[in-house]
Order: structure tokens, then sequence, then C-alpha cells
């Protein structure tokens, strides 16, 4: 993984998908980092974060592990920077760590390089089955943004039954399990369709090689679009696959023993996850200009990301319990999806969501009503 050739093109969904917004690499064992050697992109330069607190707490500094590489999809984190949320929680600096590389969110926990990281419970869940003592305690994204997207012009896929004898365009790796999953969650095999081994460019859809291509929703069909194409979006969340994803993951000690630490950094979060979902055309300037300024992004596609995001970060749920929330009804079928793709696990082993609900009892005035957006 991490091809800085795709990721300068702004079109690195292309190249590389990832689990619920964390790299399908597979998990690797804690000395990967040693071999990686640090992959910290220190504020310092890259944001306009500087020592020193405005609040009268010191947390010392943050370091969180991001799911990718610096985009988008982490606007609420740099709000919360440019903004100050950070410093007034009582941070003296933040490390926006990048992803995008072979050290999962889990890695830079376990391995004490990150204090929090950014993943999913299709990484989380299988990573805990094997012993690792992790937490997730919210979530960004109340809805994974997997999808089969097909084209009008082509072979639209409107439905469960529409995909039986269909080719189906699949990267293989963590992407071919998440869809082998959906599969099982409708009842279906891998015999009721013609599975085609695939890349991350949607060329071959395109010209018609296969009829769908397992994609991002909040990505491959803004391409689509560009190319002439109208997409038709088939979300894994919204047919027998729904888990949520750009969750916030912690190692069980950090979460007994650095509560206060945890609850200032949440507080920022979502100060700087309001801001974002009511400006995404400041979070793509931001992503562009100032966070992810070497990657070399298109901020015109980066603000129709920032746009489309906002229907995976906002439900009604969302409204009535506050952002990062999820609720008992949504952790159970997170719960039923781990298990399609092959991890069974209780919801009290992958979720402790005892901190946020603490916040929103404390900070009433945190929650937010926001437009959300029409289907």
């Amino acid at each position: 993984m991490g091809n800085p050739e795709a990721f300068q093109s702004g079109m690195s969904r292309r190249q590389i998908i990832r689990a619920g917004g964390v790299g399908v690499v597979a998990i690797g064992a804690v000395g990967v980092l040693a071999a990686c050697g640090s992959d910290s992109d220190s504020t310092s330069g890259d944001s306009p974060s500087s020592s020193g607190s405005t609040g009268s707490k010191d947390l010392g500094a943050l370091a969180i592990k991001l799911s990718w590489i610096k985009n988008i999809e982490f606007a609420g984190e740099y709000f919360a920077d440019q903004n100050g949320y950070y410093k007034d929680a009582g941070f003296s600096s933040v490390n926006l760590i990048a992803g995008g590389d072979q050290t999962t969110a889990e890695d830079a926990l376990i391995s004490g390089q990150a204090l929090i990281g950014l993943s999913s419970p299709a990484i989380t869940a299988p990573t805990i089955a094997k012993g690792a003592p992790l937490k997730i305690i919210g979530s960004t994204y109340q809805k994974n943004p997997f999808c089969l997207m097909s084209l009008q012009e082509k072979t639209p896929i409107t439905t469960i039954d529409d995909l039986k004898g269909k080719k189906i365009g699949v990267q293989s790796g963590g992407n071919q399990a998440i869809f082998e999953g959906f599969l099982k969650a409708n009842s279906l095999t891998t015999d009721d369709v013609e599975v085609v081994t695939t890349q991350y460019d949607i060329a071959p859809l395109e010209q018609g090689k296969y009829d769908a291509h397992f994609s991002y929703t909040t990505n491959e069909p803004i391409l689509a679009k560009a190319d002439g194409f109208t997409p038709v979006v088939f979300a894994l969340a919204d047919n027998g696959l729904p888990f949520v994803a750009e969750t916030f993951t912690v190692t069980n000690d950090t979460l007994s023993s650095k509560r206060d630490v945890l609850k200032a950094f949440l507080i920022a979060e979502i100060k700087g996850w309001t801001d974002a979902v009511k400006d995404p055309a400041k979070s793509a300037e931001l992503a562009v200009n100032t966070y992810g300024k070497d990657q070399k992004l298109d901020v015109t596609e980066q603000t129709g990301e920032a746009t489309a995001q906002i229907s995976l970060i906002l439900t009604d749920d969302v409204n009535a319990n506050g952002l990062f929330m999820i609720t008992d009804e949504l952790v159970q079928e997170n719960i039923k999806s781990m298990a399609a793709m092959g991890t069974d696990i209780a919801a009290d082993d992958l979720f402790d969501l005892s901190l946020i609900k603490e916040i929103y009892e404390e900070n009433p005035d945190l929650k937010t009503q926001f437009t959300i957006p029409s289907a």
C-alpha cells in the first residue's frame, strides 16, 4: 500500500480502497513499526498548531493515527486543530499521523505510537479476537461507505435480485472478505455471482468488462460522473451489512486510566466535526491547501467527497443523541455484520460508549440539530 503517485493524482480511491475508513492491509504485528520507522507527520509545518494551551488543563501532546492519507476524511480533525479546540481541551500540541501505510491504527495503539486510532470494526474486531486489548469508543461515520457501483448506461443494479448472475469486480484481500460477508448477509454465495478480481480503477466497469464495481460511496460515483456516466449506488450499509466506520479506537488501559484525557479529546472532536459538516467547502480547502497539501489533492473532487460523506455522518439518531454516538440497535447490527464477515465477537468486547454518553449528559449543549441530506 501507499502509492505516492496514486495519492498525488487526486484519484487515490482508484488505487486503494479501505475497509470503512481503514486500510485493507492485513493485521500486522506491532513489530512492523520497527521496519517502517516513524510515519508521523508532525503538525509543525502541516498545520497551524503550536505549543501551549489556552485552557487550565495540561494534557500534553496528542497523537492520533489516521486511517488514511490526509484528505477530506479527517476534516473534523483539521477544524479541531485549526480552530483551537484541541488547545482549549488542554492539549499542548497535536500530531495527526497519516495512514495509508502498512501500520494500522491498531498497531499504532498497541505500540504506544498513538493515543487514539481511527479505524473500523472490520479491522478492530478481528484484531480483538486475536487478543488485542482494544475498544471502540465512538464513530464519526454511522454508515460504512462501501457500495457496489453500476452504471445506468450499462447494467444498473438496484436490488439484491439484480445481482444474481452478474459479473462483479472486487479487489482481493479485505474488500473481498467484506463482499463475501455482504453476500452471506443476503443469503447469497459466490456461486450466485461471477466475481472478477479487479484493481481500483473504474475503467473496466466503464468499458463493460463487468457489471458492478466494489466501491466507496464518497469517491467512485464522483469519478464516474466526471467521466460522463450515471452511477447507480447500491450501498452495503442499507442492504444487509451495516457497520460504522472512522471509529475512535483506544487501548483498554487508556480507557481505564485516561478517561479525562479521552473525554477532552472527544469534546474537541465534536466541535471540529460540527464545523466540518456545516462547511464542506472549507473542509476541502483545509485538506487541499493545509493538511494534505503534499498530496496534490483536487479541491473540486475533495469538495464533492466532503459533501458526500455528510450522509454517512448525519442521521436522525445523531440529531437525537449527538455526534459519534452509536445506538444499541446499531451496535447489534455491527455485531451481526462482523459475524457475516467471519468474526464472532460480543458487543461489550468491541464497544465501550460510556465516555461519549457521559460527555452528552454533562454537556447537552454539544448536541446540534443538523440538516440531514436527503437521500
